[in-house]
């Protein structure tokens, strides 16, 4: 981020509370059901023990690992008149709670003791239709998470608090 103007930089660099781990979940086939887990090994280059992606990706996949947040599948649960969605519907691996997934643009962030980077925005698919029914792709539009690699393996949990890594420190000092 260094391109960018220094008080930007820092608005940028600035996170007000960690995130929270609220599900996990990995995908062993394309197309087979979720599997919901407690916890999970992240594993340096390739994602998550288990899932798909781990298993048979090419190593450095900017896709590794997929990640949304628990206040956007609120909004998708509201636009398709339901009361909640199933994490495992949407097919990401990793619901986290009280942190902006797009503001981690630009900055690598842990849970536990992996580490992670943003690689870009995890666009709904067409599978969105037959998981969640009839408009669920136009329900995830805008909503659909993160992509990230995995910079460094470690265990990560439910419960386990995400933290942005700054080179200002994490959130001034204010978690």
């Amino acid at each position: 981020m260094s391109e960018l103007p220094e008080g930007l930089r820092e608005l940028m660099s600035t996170f007000p509370f960690p995130g929270t781990v609220a599900w996990i979940g990995v995908r062993p086939a394309p197309r087979a059901p979720m599997l919901s887990l407690e916890s999970v090994q992240a594993i340096a280059g390739r994602g998550l023990a288990g899932d798909r992606t781990a298993e048979k990706s090419r190593p450095g996949n900017a896709r590794q690992v997929t990640f949304v947040q628990a206040e956007h599948l609120d909004s998708i649960a509201r636009l398709l008149r339901r009361d909640a969605i199933d994490p495992a519907l949407t097919r990401r691996n990793i619901v986290v709670a009280g942190i902006n997934l797009l503001a981690l643009k630009g900055h690598q962030f842990a849970i536990g003791e992996a580490l992670f980077e943003m690689t870009g925005d995890c666009q709904p698919c067409s599978l969105m239709e037959a998981q969640l029914g009839m408009g669920g792709y136009n329900a995830m539009c805008g909503h659909g998470g993160i992509t990230a690699r995995v910079l460094k393996a470690g265990v990560i949990a439910v419960g386990a608090r995400l933290s942005p890594v700054t080179g200002n420190g994490w959130g001034e000092g204010r978690v």
